[in-house]
């Protein structure tokens, strides 16, 4: 090699390791997640609080009952998976919980507006986002108190450097929207109460920044006119029903929900000047899987893996997954399908581990994302 030739490799040697160097200096290590939410990233909240959630629940991955409404993994265990963390205990578990790398306030049920007495009692969680945020609260100041404890408790509980540095995960507002249709509100209610919530949304991403949180990873919502429960509890005429199958006045609302959500995030990005929003179209997502099942391996993405009354749903909005149920005068069980690694849906409500697995192999790169990091750089401002 010339003298010359080899001055000039060398200098893009160089120039090549420090681009390398500076890269990998900027890349995200957050300590731990720490999520607010539903069932869609419930690890064991409700069951812990309220009553067991018992197989066909986690039979697929865990082998075991696991506190998730899903066969196995629910979207949150493979976040944490994919950063390097272990799955987040629930805040309201009192049993076998290790939060040194993160805490989960979501709770199946919940809604970002406070529930009443007597939808709490119809299946809605009380446990809203006000009061998720307020177990935050108290979860931050009593960590470090049990850590000054030395010895076991230290090793359970976050550095409280961590609360900074820490991944802040919101994947709620389905719920409220699902039950405003349980309810037979119109549509003038509904988007008043998505409104609402978006509000309150706003005021807790605020106090958590306002408390030293930076880093926020917000999801959008499902197409829920795509979930067999709302498309059994809230039919749709044959004109407002896609090519799918799926509830268009439902859905369109969800995407109105969107659509407002974007818009907040993109408000707080102006009035947080040193936050780290990202916004997760996960509804894209979620549909893309449900309208090209079968190009993907998968089938009936409309119908229960788990459930009862068979038909293009399987699902009867009176029966749980893990109902017993009296049949030609006989009690059984509501038991699970045969192979719940093709289906999309598991218990006529929340998705399959498999399906779980495939939404998060595609927004973990950031094609869904705006701005459009993946979820290893969501510490990174974008130009």
């Amino acid at each position: 090699m010339k003298p010359f030739t080899r001055t000039i490799y060398l200098a893009f040697l160089v120039v090549g390791f420090a681009l390398a160097s500076a890269s990998s200096s900027q890349r995200c290590e957050f300590p731990m997640i720490i999520n607010f939410g539903d069932s869609i990233s419930d690890t064991g909240g409700l069951s812990a609080s309220f009553f067991f959630i018992p197989l066909p629940y986690g039979e697929t991955y865990f082998h075991r009952p696991a506190g998730r409404f899903s066969d196995g993994r629910v979207l949150l265990d493979f976040m944490a998976e994919g950063l390097g963390l272990p799955f987040l205990s629930a805040y309201l578990n009192s049993l076998g919980t290790n939060f040194s790398h993160g805490v989960n306030f979501a709770t199946a049920g919940s809604t970002i507006r406070p529930q009443n007495e007597s939808l709490a009692i119809s299946g809605f969680s009380p446990f809203s986002l006000d009061i998720q945020l307020s177990q935050f609260t108290q979860f931050k100041l009593r960590s470090q108190w049990v850590a000054k404890q030395g010895g076991v408790f230290k090793d359970l509980v976050p550095k409280q450097k961590y609360f900074s540095q820490a991944l802040y995960t919101i994947d709620i507002g389905a719920d409220d929207i699902a039950q405003a249709y349980v309810q037979n509100m119109t549509d003038v209610e509904i988007r008043a109460i998505i409104h609402d919530g978006l509000g309150i949304l706003a005021s807790s991403i605020t106090s958590l920044y306002d408390e030293g949180a930076r880093f926020f990873w917000v999801h959008n919502t499902a197409p829920i006119g795509c979930i067999p429960f709302l498309l059994v509890s809230v039919p749709p005429a044959s004109n407002q029903m896609d090519s799918v199958g799926c509830s268009i006045p439902i859905n369109q609302m969800a995407e109105y929900f969107n659509s407002e959500l974007n818009r907040t995030v993109v408000q707080l990005r102006k009035e947080l000047p040193l936050a780290v929003l990202t916004y997760v179209d996960v509804y894209s997502v979620k549909y893309k899987l449900i309208s090209h099942a079968d190009e993907y391996g998968f089938t009936y993405p409309l119908k229960a893996c788990c459930g009862y009354g068979g038909g293009k749903y399987n699902f009867n909005g009176n029966i749980r997954c893990d109902s017993p149920v009296v049949v030609n005068g006989t009690l059984i069980t509501v038991k699970s399908c045969k192979d719940p690694l093709t289906h999309v849906n598991f218990d006529g409500f929340h998705f399959t581990d498999a399906a779980n697995q495939w939404f998060f192999d595609r927004i973990n790169t950031g094609a869904y994302s705006d701005p459009p990091l993946s979820l290893a750089d969501a510490c990174l401002k974008h130009a």
